[in-house]
């Protein structure tokens, strides 16, 4: 009961210089450790808010990649269906063009056929008009 009553007094009283050193000191060293202890749960909360962003970006490039690959994976399958339509319509092209010039080579020779007819025609005439006694 003693103690309870110096302790009452001793609060009632003034702190001498000593105790308020004492006093500040030690409330330094608890403020320091709070202090700490706050940077520290500080750290760790940003730790894992940054270990939240990071996996956050990470995710971002996994899903980034995997679209691009599928992009890359759809023009090269889109390329490759232009290529193969291309390769046809080419070859359509160059059938179509042989065909024309197979058909312009067969025109020109009946037409040479028909020259060379007109002109053994034509010669036979003159031969005949040249020589019209030679005949009687």
């Amino acid at each position: 009961m003693e103690s309870a009553t110096n302790e009452a007094s001793r609060k009632r009283m003034k702190p001498d210089v000593g105790e308020k050193q004492e006093d500040h000191i030690s409330n330094g060293t608890i403020m320091e450790e709070i202090t700490e202890k706050e940077q520290s749960e500080a750290i760790i909360v940003g730790s894992e808010e940054m270990e939240f962003n990071i996996s956050h970006i990470l995710e971002k490039i996994k899903r980034f990649t995997q679209l691009v690959s599928e992009l890359l994976e759809s023009g090269k399958s889109m390329f490759k269906e232009l290529s193969n339509d291309f390769e046809e319509r080419l070859i359509v092209i160059h059938k179509e063009q042989m065909e024309k010039w197979q058909e312009e080579i067969k025109e020109l020779r009946l037409m040479d056929a028909s020259n060379e007819e007109a002109t053994a025609q034509l010669s036979n005439a003159r031969f005949l008009l040249q020589n019209p006694f030679s005949e009687s």
